[in-house]
C-alpha cells in the first residue's frame, strides 16, 4: 500500500505553474544581482541548535568585525539553508538566512547587569516551569560572551559564569558596546545581510570557536541539545 501512494505524493510534491511562475517573475530583476560569490562555506553551516548554530556564529562575527562591537546578540530563528563546507555563499543564500521586514541592525551601551538581564528573560520565555509561561522559540545567540544556563533553576538563577571573548568577567556595572538587530524598535543601522556580505567579502579569518553556552543540570533531557548545540 505504501508504494502505491508514492505516485500520489509525488504529484503533490509538484510545484503548481502558475505560482512557478510568480515566483521567476518577481525573482528575475534580482537574480544577477543576489548570483554573486561572495565566499565559499568554510564548514556545514546550518541553524539547528537550540542555543547556537554555525549560521548564527558567522551572523554575530560579522556584527562584531562589521560593527565594531565588543557583543553581538541575534535572534534565536531557525529557519535559512543549510550550506556544506566548501559550498559558495552568495548575497541570496545570506538573504536565505536574514531577510525579515525589521532587519536593521543597531549598537548600543549596556551594562553588564543589563545583559545578564536580557538573558535571564528570554531564558524564562523558554524554561519557565509553567508551560503557560513559555513563549517559544530559541535562545538568543551570542557572539563575544560565553555563559552557563541552568534551564531547570527559577526565574533570575539561570544564567551565570558571563565571560567575554578575552575571558574576562562581565562586570555588572561596567558599559559594553552591543552590537544586534532583529529589533521591534525602530533602528537605522544597515541590515543585517548588508553587514553579514561586507564580512564574507572582506575574506576575514573564520572564527571556529564553540559556542560559549556551557548547559547545566540538564543530563537527564533529551530534549535540550548539549553543549550549546
Amino acid at each position: 500500500m505504501r508504494y502505491r501512494l508514492l505516485p500520489v505524493f509525488s504529484e503533490l510534491l509538484k510545484p503548481d505553474p502558475a505560482m512557478q511562475g510568480l515566483i521567476d517573475r518577481v525573482r528575475e530583476p534580482y537574480v544577477g544581482e543576489w548570483g554573486d560569490k561572495l565566499a565559499a562555506a568554510d564548514r556545514l553551516l546550518y541553524r539547528r541548535g537550540n542555543f547556537s548554530g554555525t549560521v548564527d556564529q558567522l551572523i554575530c562575527d560579522a556584527m562584531l568585525n562589521e560593527l565594531n562591537a565588543e557583543i553581538a546578540l541575534s535572534p534565536g530563528f531557525r529557519w535559512g539553508l543549510t550550506m556544506l563546507a566548501g559550498q559558495p555563499m552568495t548575497m541570496e543564500d545570506v538573504l536565505s538566512e536574514t531577510a525579515i521586514t525589521y532587519p536593521e541592525t543597531y549598537v548600543a551601551t549596556m551594562t553588564g547587569s543589563q545583559i545578564k538581564d536580557v538573558l535571564e528573560d528570554i531564558c524564562d520565555n523558554l524554561f519557565n516551569a509553567d508551560p503557560y509561561h513559555q513563549q517559544g522559540g530559541d535562545m538568543v545567540r551570542v557572539g563575544g560572551l560565553a555563559y552557563t544556563c541552568a534551564p531547570t533553576e527559577a526565574v533570575g538563577k539561570r544564567i551565570s559564569e558571563l565571560k567575554l571573548a578575552n575571558g574576562k568577567h562581565l562586570e555588572a556595572r561596567k558599559s559594553y558596546k552591543v552590537a544586534g538587530w532583529a529589533s521591534v524598535n525602530e533602528q537605522k543601522g544597515p541590515p543585517i545581510w548588508d553587514v553579514v556580505a561586507k564580512h564574507l567579502r572582506a575574506g576575514r579569518p573564520p572564527n571556529r570557536d564553540a559556542p560559549g553556552v556551557t548547559l547545566k543540570g540538564v543530563d537527564d533531557n533529551p530534549g535540550i541539545a548539549r553543549k550549546g548545540q
